[in-house]
C-alpha cells in the first residue's frame, strides 16, 4: 500500500509512488521539488527498489533535466547524509586552505595521485572524497587500493587529524551523499553513465558534502569522455560551476582533452607506478602538464599565493608528502605493485609513425581485462591494465611492442583484444594533436 507523503504544511495533494515519478520523466515531464525530494529519500532508505531507480535513471538519461531539476536533485542527494565541516580546523593558528579537485572521468586519468601531494607540499589542505571506477573510466580508490594495505575507509576523526597534520585525506564518501553512492553503483551497470544531469549531480553532491571551501573541476572532452561533444562537456562544466557557487564553494573548471589516454598506462597498479614516476620528477609530459595546471588552479582558488607547484616535483617534497599520506592510511610503498600475472603484447604490423590511440577503445579494453565492474560491488583486479609503449606521433618499427595488456584471468584477453581492434593505427604521418587544456571556465 502506498503511504501518503507529507510536506511542512501537511499531507500532499496526492501520495508519491515510484511508477508515477518514472512515467512523469519518461514522458518528458518536469519533476517537482517534492517529487525529487521524495524519490531520493525513498531510494536511500530502501522504499524504492533498484529496478525502479534504474528505470528512472534511464528516463533521465533519455529525457534530460532542467537546470532547476538538477539543482534540486543535487541538494536532495547532499541532504541524504551528513555534511562535513572543517571550518574549525587550524594549522599554525590559521584556518586550513581547503581545496579539492574532481575529474569527470577519463582513461589513464591518474592525476589525483600526484596532484594531491603537490598541493599538500604547497600549503593546501585537500579533503578528497574519491570514487571508484565508473563504466570505461578508472576510479582513484581502485587505483590507490593497488598499494599494499592502503585503505580509504577511514574515520571522520582520522580525516580531521590528517588534514591538520599532513594536509590531505583521501577517503570513500561513506555517509556523504549516500543516495549518490547507491545511484552511482546503478549507473555503472545500467548504461546510464553518460548523462549530464546525473554526472553533475553526482560530482557536486559529494563535493558540497565533503566540506571543502574551493573546488577545481576537470571536465573531459573527446572520445574517452562521458559526454560525446565539446558543447556538452562545456555545458557540464558550467552546470557544475554554478552548482558549486550556489552552495558557497569557490568553483572553477578546466576543459581538457580526452581523445587519447593520459600518459602511458591505463588500469590500477600500472597507473600508480606512473604516478610515482611523476612524483619522482619524471613521467609523461601530458600527465605532468595537467597535474601542474590543476595544482595552480587549486592553490589560487584556496588563496595560497607565491608557491611553485613544479618545484615540489623537482625537490622531492611532493613525493615525501605522498609517502606520508599513504603510510597514514595503512599503505606500504615498499611492497612492489603487482601487475596481472598474465600478459599479452600487441605488436606493430609495419614501420612508420604511431597514429591516434582512441581513449574509449583503451578504456573498454582495460575494463574487459578486469579493471572495472560489470555488477554493483564487484571487485576489480589491482593488476589489470595496459601499458602504451608508443604514443601518437612517435616512430614505430615493424614488429615492436605497441601495447602490453595485463590480467589475472587470461580468458579475458579475447574480449579485450577485440575492444582494441580499430582503436589505434600506424601510418606514414603523425596525427594532429590539439592542446591538452582547451579552456578555463569560472562562471
Amino acid at each position: 500500500m502506498t503511504q501518503p507523503t507529507f510536506d511542512a504544511h501537511g499531507p500532499m495533494s496526492r501520495p508519491f509512488d515510484a511508477p508515477t515519478v518514472i512515467r512523469t520523466k519518461r514522458d518528458g515531464g518536469v519533476l517537482s521539488d517534492a517529487a525529487i525530494d521524495w524519490v531520493i529519500d525513498a531510494y536511500t532508505h530502501g522504499r524504492v527498489a533498484d529496478e525502479q531507480m534504474s528505470a528512472l535513471l534511464m528516463a533521465i538519461f533519455l529525457r534530460g533535466m532542467t537546470g532547476h531539476e538538477i539543482a534540486r536533485w543535487t541538494a536532495a542527494m547532499v541532504d541524504s547524509g551528513e555534511r562535513m565541516d572543517f571550518t574549525d580546523l587550524r594549522r599554525d593558528g590559521k584556518p586550513l586552505a581547503l581545496v579539492d579537485k574532481h575529474s569527470t572521468g577519463g582513461v589513464g586519468d591518474k592525476i589525483t595521485i600526484p596532484l594531491v601531494p603537490v598541493v599538500m607540499a604547497c600549503g593546501g589542505a585537500v579533503p578528497q572524497a574519491a570514487g571508484r571506477g565508473l563504466g570505461h573510466t578508472g576510479g582513484t580508490l581502485d587505483k590507490l587500493e593497488a598499494i599494499a594495505g592502503f585503505s580509504a575507509e577511514i574515520s571522520k576523526e582520522q580525516i580531521r587529524q590528517q588534514l591538520c597534520e599532513l594536509g590531505a585525506a583521501i577517503f570513500a564518501a561513506g555517509e556523504l551523499a549516500p543516495a549518490d553512492r547507491k545511484i552511482y553503483a546503478l549507473r555503472d551497470v545500467t548504461g546510464t553513465t553518460e548523462s549530464l544531469p546525473l554526472i553533475a549531480s553526482s560530482v557536486m553532491s559529494k563535493k558540497i558534502a565533503e566540506g571543502t571551501r574551493a573546488l577545481v573541476l576537470d571536465s573531459k572532452v573527446g572520445s574517452g569522455a562521458f559526454l560525446a561533444t565539446e558543447a556538452e562537456s562545456r555545458e557540464l562544466a558550467h552546470t557544475m560551476v554554478e552548482l558549486g557557487t550556489e552552495h558557497g564553494l569557490v568553483t572553477r573548471a578546466l576543459l581538457t582533452d580526452m581523445n587519447r589516454p593520459l600518459g602511458r598506462t591505463v588500469g590500477n597498479a600500472v597507473e600508480v607506478q606512473e604516478s610515482l614516476e611523476v612524483l619522482a620528477g619524471g613521467g609523461p609530459p601530458d600527465v605532468v602538464e595537467l597535474t601542474l595546471a590543476l595544482a595552480g588552479e587549486m592553490l589560487e582558488a584556496a588563496g595560497c599565493d607565491g608557491v611553485d607547484p613544479a618545484k615540489t616535483l623537482r625537490d622531492g617534497s611532493a613525493m615525501d608528502h605522498f609517502r606520508r599520506l599513504v603510510s597514514a592510511q595503512g599503505g606500504d610503498l615498499s611492497q612492489p605493485l603487482q601487475l596481472g600475472v598474465h600478459s599479452e603484447t600487441i605488436t606493430a604490423p609495419r614501420g612508420g609513425t604511431m597514429g591516434d590511440i582512441d581513449a574509449m577503445a583503451v578504456g573498454l579494453t582495460v575494463w574487459r581485462l578486469g579493471a572495472g565492474r560489470a555488477a554493483p560491488g564487484e571487485r576489480v583486479q589491482p593488476g589489470a591494465g595496459l601499458r602504451i609503449h608508443r604514443r601518437p606521433g612517435e616512430p614505430v618499427s615493424a614488429g615492436e611492442a605497441l601495447f602490453t595488456l595485463y590480467t589475472d584471468t587470461p580468458e579475458r584477453f579475447v574480449g579485450a583484444m577485440a575492444e582494441m581492434d580499430g582503436g589505434w593505427s600506424v601510418g606514414d604521418t603523425a596525427p594532429e594533436i590539439g592542446p591538452l587544456i582547451i579552456d578555463r571556465i569560472t562562471t
